[in-house]
């Protein structure tokens, strides 16, 4: 029994593992991080492995979370860089409008941000987004029409203040 579920396991690592590194990779943009985000989501799913019914599923979905992790912890190392550096007597900083679209992905509230990463970042189908987040397909599709609107007007906003 034990051999099996270790067989499972190091197949299931083999066939998702280089999809999931890319997929983290696309998104925090650099490799090392990309791997460790990859390789807890793993270590996770193994110390659930006996509970958990849909693994690649779980595997994003924590990976997702492991990223916004990541993504809050960087905007804290910037928010207190920027402290530590700018002088209170000098002009007041004027924040740079930056259309990336991966901060705005960043910004958006977790129940439109979840699905956006899942659908068009891992390339799920919104049958397996539904499921995976435990909402209806026509809920997953609205909020993942709300997210584009959000993302397009924030867009727009951040290049008129820039012409």
């Amino acid at each position: 029994m034990k051999r099996s579920r270790e067989r499972a396991a190091s197949e299931l690592f083999a066939a998702l593992y280089p999809r999931l590194a890319g997929w983290c990779r696309r998104l925090v943009d650099d490799d090392e991080t990309a791997h460790e985000i990859a390789s807890e989501a793993f270590t996770r799913l193994w110390a659930r492995w006996t509970s958990v019914e849909e693994p690649r599923g779980f595997l994003y979905v924590t990976a997702a979370n492991l990223v916004r992790d990541h993504w809050r912890k960087i905007e804290r190392e910037r928010k207190a860089m920027h402290r530590a550096t700018v002088e209170a007597a000098v002009h007041p900083e004027t924040e740079q409008a930056d259309p990336s679209v991966r901060l705005l992905v960043q910004s958006l509230p977790e129940r439109l941000r979840v699905p956006i990463l899942l659908h068009y970042y891992a390339d799920m189908p919104i049958r397996e987004v539904s499921v995976l987040t435990g909402r209806k397909e026509g809920t997953i599709k609205a909020d993942l029409h709300a997210a584009r609107e959000l993302l397009r007007a924030h867009l727009r906003r951040s290049l008129d203040h820039t012409l």
